[in-house]
């Protein structure tokens, strides 16, 4: 039995990825952007692209700072209205992950105006609207082409006291590092397309990449959070090395610590995998250590693309229990502890 699906089409019919799935590889962004020359930099601009963290934050006075962030993407589901939810969440996310809170929010939308019918679009652009809602916030504008295949995402504004500002940047050596959310929704995602996700799972995949990323509005206030980032189109190894990258150092993470979502190792060995799990081993994989015993469908998991994937924390060894508690309390129970950071160079390694 696969997922439940109200409308007539299959969103995904329609898309050759989906989520987060979608990003560019880690390595070809690279390459893209090897040769950006450097604009006007102007000492307000706290974060841009000099690390790859989640959001860019300009200062505009001493104890306010507007953080921006885009983000949208083909259909992950089938649903019209969950596609807009889920799309809406992981474009929050990021401001989140910089310890901001949200202010408003854009739409960007691309729809194949002569293939889907006018509901089936309305549908999406409220589902994001639900979710705006549940963050307290409106969706204030936007922008909308005809496009080959559905787009839909959500271009957030938040704001940010700059002394509670934080970056994928400033891990130390003895950091642990805290997971928020479950692994496997790229999994999850393929085995839908495939006819292979039941209801139940449908059901976790949905309440888990609808659940806003609230959490980091507190743990930006805490100053023993040295670095927080989203595990995204990247994977968590991919995001987690940009962190190593940032804040010059190296990890170790334990595979039988993960939090997995139900049933994603054995949905990975009988096939249903993301190719950007792929593309993402081929950018970064030489700067991971796996031990010897974890095979092809650990890796898959560990280079998963996670649409709108939980919070990364590195935070000091005696704050375990208070940023533990922060995810308790906004309703992130599967939250905990997956290693820590080590002295060294930018280099992951996975026992």
């Amino acid at each position: 039995m696969n997922a439940p699906d109200r409308a007539a089409l299959r969103l995904t019919q329609f898309s050759h990825g989906g989520g987060c799935g979608c990003k560019i590889a880690p390595a070809v962004l690279s390459q893209m952007l090897a040769r950006t020359v450097p604009g006007v930099l102007p000492p307000q601009l706290l974060v841009g692209v000099e690390t790859a963290d989640d959001a860019a934050v300009y200062q505009i006075n001493g104890s306010q700072a507007i953080v921006a962030t885009t983000d949208f993407f083909m259909p992950i589901v089938d649903d019209p209205f969950d596609f807009g939810a889920i799309a809406a969440t992981n474009a929050l996310s990021d401001v989140y992950a910089m310890g901001a809170t949200p202010l408003f929010a854009l739409a960007l939308v691309g729809m194949p105006i002569d293939r889907l019918p006018v509901e089936t679009m309305r549908s999406v652009l409220e589902g994001g609207e639900a979710i705006c809602a549940k963050a307290g916030i409106p969706v204030a504008g936007g922008h909308t082409i005809d496009s080959v295949e559905p787009i839909y995402g959500l271009a957030a504004i938040g704001l940010v006291d700059p002394r509670h500002l934080k970056r994928n940047a400033g891990a130390r050596p003895a950091d642990v590092l805290i997971l928020g959310k479950p692994l496997g929704v790229g999994i999850y995602s393929a085995a839908l397309k495939k006819g292979r996700l039941n209801a139940k799972r449908y059901a976790t995949m949905l309440a888990s990449t609808t659940q806003l990323n609230t959490p980091g509005i507190a743990l930006g206030r805490s100053e023993a959070v040295h670095a927080l980032t989203d595990v995204t189109g990247f994977g968590l190894l991919g995001h987690l090395l940009e962190v190593c990258r940032a804040s010059r150092i190296g990890a170790r993470i334990a595979f039988d610590r993960l939090p997995l979502h139900p049933a994603v190792v054995e949905l990975a060995r009988e096939g249903s995998v993301t190719g950007a799990s792929a593309r993402n081993w081929a950018s970064y994989g030489d700067d991971v250590a796996l031990a010897g015993g974890l095979g092809d469908a650990e890796r898959v998991l560990l280079t998963d693309p996670q649409t709108s994937g939980g919070l990364l924390a590195a935070c000091a060894p005696d704050a375990v229990d208070s940023v533990l508690a922060v995810f308790r309390n906004e309703g992130f129970e599967r939250a905990c502890v997956i290693g820590e950071c080590v002295a060294g160079p930018a280099r992951a390694r996975v026992d």
